[in-house]
């Protein structure tokens, strides 16, 4: 179940790049990529190494329908490197969720990683919804970072109150996958 979502429409022809980040919060990508998909949207998802620990590109890619990228290692099924076509592509680079080390990665041009990658080479919006502790998400670096990328024109969906992973209650734990789904609906339609 999806947050009571009643789902969007309207996204037939589109290409969302899903980037997904070491977050515990990964495995909710799986019902996004679902709902995204069932909405008419094209979806490719691009993974963090971190994040393949918490779950399986098999499960994204099956539910996307495409194959799954992970890494700038394993670009060599075309000459043109997999992450700038990827950021060529598409219609939105959504990253849900995104660790603090994306953020960090994003808001000073570091691209160690394929999503980072991605994000600096597409034209693009971008959407932001990050999940991590609350500690994290409040420290003055994160909270710079996000001011920094806010400033850019990248659009955050925050994350919000509850029980965390790390078991605190607070800030940090991702967006219902609903809040995600209506963002993602208002800059693509």
């Amino acid at each position: 179940m999806v947050d009571d979502f009643t789902g969007i429409k309207g996204l037939s022809g589109k290409v969302i790049v899903l980037g997904v980040s070491g977050s515990i919060a990964a495995y909710k990508a799986a019902d996004l990529t679902s709902e995204l998909r069932k909405s008419g949207a094209e979806i490719f998802i691009a993974m963090t190494e971190s994040a393949t620990r918490f779950i399986t590109p098999l499960t994204l890619g099956t539910l996307s329908r495409n194959p799954v990228a992970s890494s700038l290692w394993n670009e060599e099924s075309s000459w043109q490197p997999g992450h700038i076509e990827l950021a060529d592509q598409a219609d939105l680079f959504l990253v849900a969720p995104a660790t603090a080390n994306q953020l960090a990665n994003y808001a000073h041009g570091q691209c160690p990683d394929l999503l980072a990658s991605i994000y600096l080479a597409t034209k693009a919006p971008v959407l932001i919804a990050p999940a991590m502790n609350g500690k994290m998400y409040e420290h003055s670096a994160t909270m710079e970072n996000h001011r920094v990328l806010s400033d850019r024109g990248v659009t955050f969906i925050e994350p919000v109150t509850g029980e965390l992973a790390c078991g605190y209650e607070g800030v940090g734990k991702l967006a219902p996958i609903s809040d995600i789904l209506s963002a993602v609906s208002k800059l693509l339609i």
